[in-house]
């Protein structure tokens, strides 16, 4: 492999004096900067939101999980710059592309915001430079659709800049293992883009993995993924069988994880959500497509989970019919709308459709979440609403309530107390014994139905 042109990023990238930009800072984006500035590099973060840039330069996280003690000493720093400039892109030893990868509207990969980084990047990117796809993808996606960008704007691949994918692995809300911690994938168009990528994640991250070539670093991280929708929808369907035999599913996940090998626990819910696991299986399932191969395992998975919204909704409709009421007219409460507990992350929340259908069924809809005060518009949903507060007398005009989301800061004992009925698809309230105490010692004066 002939040298680069410039040798000077690659020089600065072993010897980790290295100036990083960070193309896109949300959920991925703006952690990955922060390992980096935590190790001591330069990084300019680049996004085409001018709020966020200058929420960062006051020293605001915007991001829960990002203590704002800790990005306030990035912020006073010199190392952080925070630009909608793309013209900076050319002070870059190395380039990391951390944008959106959504669905098009016929579940097929949606890679517009890459392309038009890409587009950016090489437009002006130093020589000898390292770009790095870290936003989800199915497998090709770096050397089909990224190398073409920069090889038609006149770079030589492997000579003038160096192409390499490495799979974001963030999970908001988890405490342990760091994001420095969880293992680094690592894969290159040709061994010298793979080996300088290596090299770069060597310097922010614990642990660094190259893989053979970027095609398995991308198959690596849809696996990852696939894996959990697989399995999640494989208990959300024993859920549907198990409730009409009157078995509460969640006994039997627990009965079943007493075995200490070849079982792991996977729970259902009302829907999938976040930034992987309702959007990954359907890229694979897109470039199977391509080679010719069905995929009719992971469509199913989809199918199943992408149907909980509407089994929620069916279950509130059927649980009121029991206690005389309608769903037309009747007050909901959804407690919490981000898609997992603890967390202010909306992206792709079942919530989203939970809450659509029930307005389409003409009830009179509030929702609840400590970590999110008004319910953002997305890109299928704009539901106008905001947190209502939790009190006793307001919980006492709502005819049901929803779990949703299990949050922590969540008062369940004073919902059981005063809503009638709660339909709970995260078994909040765990089992309820006759005495009206669920198995955590909670006081239940509601009628509590699995959902």
């Amino acid at each position: 492999m002939p040298d680069a042109v410039a040798p000077k990023p690659r020089e600065r990238i072993q010897g980790r004096g290295s100036t990083i930009a960070v193309v896109g800072l949300g959920y991925v984006g703006l952690p990955v900067a922060a390992a980096f500035l935590a190790a001591g590099q330069r990084v300019i973060g680049f996004d085409i939101d001018p709020e966020k840039i200058a929420c960062l330069a006051r020293g605001e996280s915007y991001l829960r999980h990002i203590p704002e003690t800790e990005w306030q000493s990035f912020a006073k720093s010199e190392n952080f710059v925070g630009t909608t400039d793309p013209a900076r892109f050319a002070e870059a030893d190395a380039v990391l592309i951390c944008v959106p990868t959504p669905l098009g509207e016929h579940r097929e990969p949606d890679l517009s915001y890459v392309e038009a980084s890409a587009r950016a990047v090489a437009k002006h990117l130093q020589p000898g430079a390292l770009v790095v796809l870290e936003s989800t993808s199915y497998p090709g996606t770096t050397r089909e659709v990224l190398a073409p960008i920069f090889s038609n704007a006149g770079w030589v691949i492997g000579r003038d800049v160096f192409l390499a994918f490495s799979p974001e692995r963030e999970d908001p809300g988890r405490v342990e293992p760091r994001t420095v911690d969880v293992p680094k994938l690592v894969g290159g168009l040709d061994l010298v883009s793979g080996e300088l990528a290596a090299d770069l994640y060597r310097i922010a991250y614990t642990a660094v993995q190259p893989v053979r070539s970027a095609e398995v670093a991308e198959a690596a991280k849809l696996l990852e993924n696939v894996y959990r929708a697989v399995n999640i929808a494989l208990v959300n369907e024993l859920k549907l069988i198990l409730e009409k035999m009157d078995i509460d599913v969640w006994e039997v996940i627990e009965a079943a994880a007493t075995k200490p090998y070849g079982f792991q626990e996977f729970r259902p819910g009302p829907g999938l959500g976040g930034h992987c696991i309702p959007i990954d299986p359907f890229y694979l399932t897109w470039a199977a497509k391509r080679v010719g191969f069905p995929t009719l395992f992971i469509e199913l998975a989809g199918e199943i989970n992408t149907a909980m919204p509407k089994h929620v909704v069916c279950r509130v409709q059927t649980a009121l019919g029991d206690e005389g009421k309608v769903l037309e007219g009747a007050r909901v409460l959804v407690l919490g709308v981000a898609y997992k507990p603890n967390v202010d992350d909306t992206r792709e929340t079942p919530a989203a459709e939970i809450i659509a259908r029930l307005l389409d069924e003409k009830a009179e809809v509030s929702y609840h979440d400590p970590w999110v005060p008004r319910f953002p518009r997305m890109r299928r949903y704009d539901l106008d609403l905001e947190s209502v507060p939790l009190t006793a007398e307001a919980l006492k005009e709502f005819d049901c309530a929803i779990v949703v989301t299990d949050h922590s800061a969540i008062d369940w004992d004073l919902v059981g107390e005063h809503v009638p009925l709660v339909i709970d698809t995260r078994n909040a309230y765990g089992a309820r014994p006759a005495s009206g105490r669920t198995a955590s010692g909670r006081t239940v004066r509601a009628r509590v139905v699995k959902a």
